[in-house]
């Protein structure tokens, strides 16, 4: 089970183009967490991309801190969504090299951060759907209500 995962840079520029509305001039990705989630080094230290949150922030300055950070079991919980990570691949549902673990219903949209909603979807389909859904709803206030309607049934 891994925690962390790289991929391939034609797939991490392609699946970041939908975040491009966030600021990530100047910013490299360095390695995604399992549920896809970007790590980046820039000139001015290490930003992390919440694709589940639509944030991006610069929690540490150094390398050092970064690494720090991930091998304790709180940052591994904070950034890595460990338990979750653990769960679900004890439960059967792991992610291929090409996949990230997903959530059928985006906790944006109202999905629950827990086993029963996680699924894996192909990394650069994810993240590229993550940041639309984020861009689109950022200017929408806190606590507006988000009606989903399916009009196929699902079988």
């Amino acid at each position: 089970m891994e925690l962390v995962r790289t991929f391939d840079p034609q797939a991490m520029s392609a699946a970041l183009k939908a975040w491009e509305w966030i600021g990530l001039d100047g910013k490299a990705p360095m390695f995604t967490s399992a549920f896809g989630n970007v790590f980046f080094r820039a000139a001015d230290g290490f930003w992390y991309l919440d694709r589940l949150a639509g944030t991006l922030t610069r929690p540490w300055e150094t390398a050092g801190q970064l690494q720090d950070e991930l091998d304790t079991p709180e940052g591994q919980s904070l950034y890595l969504s460990a338990g979750l990570v653990w769960a679900a691949n004890e439960s059967g549902v792991v992610p291929s090299d090409t996949e990230v673990y997903d959530f059928a219903v985006p906790p944006i949209l109202g999905g629950e951060q827990d086993l029963a909603n996680v699924d894996v979807s192909d990394f650069a389909t994810a993240l590229d759907m993550s940041g639309q859904i984020h861009e689109q709803l950022r200017d929408v206030p806190p606590g507006t209500p988000i009606h989903l309607r399916f009009d196929d049934p699902i079988d």
